[in-house]
């Protein structure tokens, strides 16, 4: 290929997590997160403290070597970086009223090796990383409190790094609140599950805090552009049944309803609808609704896979991996964890995205996890991940199919571009970077870093702004 529709100022790069990636999870002040007691990730027993068995305490110790990381970021041709900040860097239990002076002064390097390499920042404010204490003192985000504890969060940030970040990020997959809500939302989830009230309650809590930072960044940093970051995931009818697609529809709104918001300023009619037929009334000021029009200047999401919808009780044979819910899409293969993989669907996505609310779209999180084997090539240690450069070629190929669509997208960042610990299971065997990290799932290993296969070929696909794609 000699040419490419991705535009001119694309920006190409690879997205991490603070809980994830950075360790040091004690260290200059920090407190403790959510994340710090979920040592089994989603779907696993919380812990009363940190335990040994965490990965993500050490994570592949980031906070110590992020100058030699950004430096293969920047060999691979990065234009954009994703991160987020740890609250609890910032602030240990949330609710103090003065921040953490080191866990700023250590986000002033990150910024400082990012831009001696010229790597534009994009920044998450809170990423499945509530303070711990902010869990168990208040309930997490079922606290209409947990606004006043971000907004002073935010502007911190906003105040400090203003002038160096320009994409903005405020919450992470905010739509998962009601799927995973201890690490979501902070909220505790006691026997039985957390009451359907509390968790819509808790929605509408993080959609004020999340209006609330836009309207304060443009305030403190009026050239930064603010976004709004949802995952995403096209549902399919599983049969032509019209009962299939209005199952299809009602389950899309469940989705959509946070960026109707995010983009309009406003509850839309069906999930106002979905409320008063489940009998749930959501404690909303007059407040809340002059501040929820403050709107997002773009829309950022993840995606990794689509799933089908039925409305027949008999068909509801889900996957593994459908943690979102849904049903198995029998025409798709899936990866080792359950995760069905389908590029058409993020061409899909984007269009639908761009055709609802007409706001610039990011990439954010997109890749495939899988089991990597370190060998050693031409005296070199490397992954030879052909199937990592299969699964990206083939969605990449389908972004550009969208921009060719006429869809506005602004970039694309590979999700966990250096092996990380899986938010959704906490291994580290679930790999998903171009940088294999030895460590394993029982937390031996020396930490090194090596190139795998696929962090030549993007490297390949950023000078190239995409033609070298494989169509």
């Amino acid at each position: 290929m000699t040419t490419t529709p991705f535009p001119d100022g694309f920006l190409w790069g690879g997205a991490t997590a603070a809980n994830q990636i950075e360790g040091a999870y004690d260290e200059d002040g920090k407190g403790f997160s959510v994340q710090d007691v979920m040592p089994r990730g989603i779907s696993g027993p919380r812990s009363a403290q940190p335990t040994p068995d965490n990965l993500k305490l050490v994570g592949i110790d980031h906070y110590h070597r992020y100058a030699e990381d950004i430096a293969l970021f920047a060999e691979m041709g990065f234009g954009v970086y994703r991160f987020s900040i740890a609250w609890s860097r910032i602030f240990p239990k949330g609710d103090e009223t003065e921040p953490n002076e080191a866990g700023l002064a250590f986000y002033d390097r990150v910024l400082d090796e990012l831009e001696k390499h010229g790597i534009e920042p994009l920044v998450t404010i809170s990423h499945y990383e509530t303070p711990l204490h902010l869990a168990e003192t208040y309930g997490g985000w079922t606290n209409r409190a947990l606004i006043g504890f971000y907004e002073r969060y935010a502007r911190t940030l906003f105040e400090r790094f203003g002038s160096r970040v320009k994409y903005w990020l405020t919450f992470n997959e905010i739509n998962s609140l009601l799927h995973a809500p201890f690490m979501s939302g902070g909220i505790p989830i006691p026997e039985g599950g957390v009451p359907e009230q509390q968790l819509y309650q808790a929605m509408h809590h993080e959609l004020v805090a999340s209006a609330r930072a836009t309207r304060i960044a443009r305030e403190v940093a009026p050239e930064a552009k603010i976004g709004c970051m949802v995952l995403s995931m096209p549902i399919y009818p599983l049969t032509p049944s019209p009962d299939d697609a209005r199952a299809v529809m009602d389950a899309d709104h469940g989705n959509l309803v946070y960026g109707d918001v995010h983009t309009r300023g406003a509850y839309p009619g069906y999930f106002l609808r979905t409320l008063r037929e489940e009998g749930i009334a959501l404690d909303i000021t007059d407040q809340d609704r002059d501040d929820l029009t403050n709107t997002v200047d773009f829309v950022s999401f993840s995606y990794y896979m689509s799933i089908a919808e039925t409305a027949d009780p008999a068909k509801r044979a889900t996957g593994e991996g459908n943690i979102m819910g849904g049903v198995a899409n029998p025409t798709l293969p899936a990866s080792e964890w359950g995760w069905q993989i389908d590029p058409v669907g993020l061409r899909l996505v984007l269009n639908q995205f761009w055709d609802r609310w007409q706001k610039p779209l990011f990439i954010v999180e997109n890749g495939l996890g899988a089991r990597d084997q370190l060998v050693e090539v031409d005296g070199e240690k490397t992954v030879v991940d052909d199937y990592r450069i299969a699964y990206l070629n083939d969605h990449l190929v389908q972004v550009g199919e969208a921009i060719e669509d006429g869809v506005d997208v602004l970039g694309y960042t590979s999700w966990g571009c250096i092996d990380i610990v899986s938010a959704s299971t906490a291994q580290l065997s679930k790999r998903y970077g171009f940088i294999y990290v030895d460590r394993n799932d029982d937390g031996t290993g020396t930490l090194e870093r090596y190139r795998k296969k696929s962090f030549h070929w993007y490297a390949d696909v950023i000078r190239t702004n995409g033609a070298s794609l494989s169509r």
